[in-house]
């Protein structure tokens, strides 16, 4: 798998991985999301690419205090095979070179199989509650 940043061109492509790795829900348009990312920081924003289609992606942050990973998606017939891994090991590379001393992340408490390839690469779960205020409501897409 070739790493790279995200293209315009790769939206339509995203989102379908999006979409069939079940990332989406209805009151985040991952149109917007995209366009949101590209607004700051678009270099932590990648694609794995591999004989030419997409079949990961992740999309990074550091606010100076957290890093933050969201999006990190790898097409159901390449799984088990390190990319979910190599883009975590990519991206925690590019934080730490940016002084982040901490990275998050959030998965859904109902996403066993997620929280265990999260704890098998060395996360762990933070005595934390993730509180949560839409501050720009999103239309579902249409």
């Amino acid at each position: 798998m070739q790493l790279r940043p995200y293209a315009a061109a790769d939206e339509a492509a995203v989102v379908a991985l999006w979409r069939r790795c079940d990332l989406t829900r209805p009151w985040n348009d991952p149109h917007k999301d995209i366009q949101r990312k590209l607004t700051t920081q678009a270099e932590l924003f990648l694609v794995g690419e591999l004989e030419g289609g997409i079949i990961a992606t992740i999309m990074a942050g550091f606010d100076g205090h957290r890093g933050w990973v969201n999006y990190l998606a790898v097409a159901p017939e390449h799984r088990a095979r390190g990319y979910g891994r190599l883009l975590m090991r990519h991206i925690e590379e590019k934080l730490t070179a940016r002084g982040c001393p901490k990275l998050n992340i959030q998965v859904r408490a109902s996403n066993q199989a997620v929280l265990a390839f999260y704890r098998k690469i060395g996360y762990s779960i933070d005595e934390a509650v993730s509180l949560g205020k839409r501050l720009i409501p999103d239309s579902p897409p249409t």
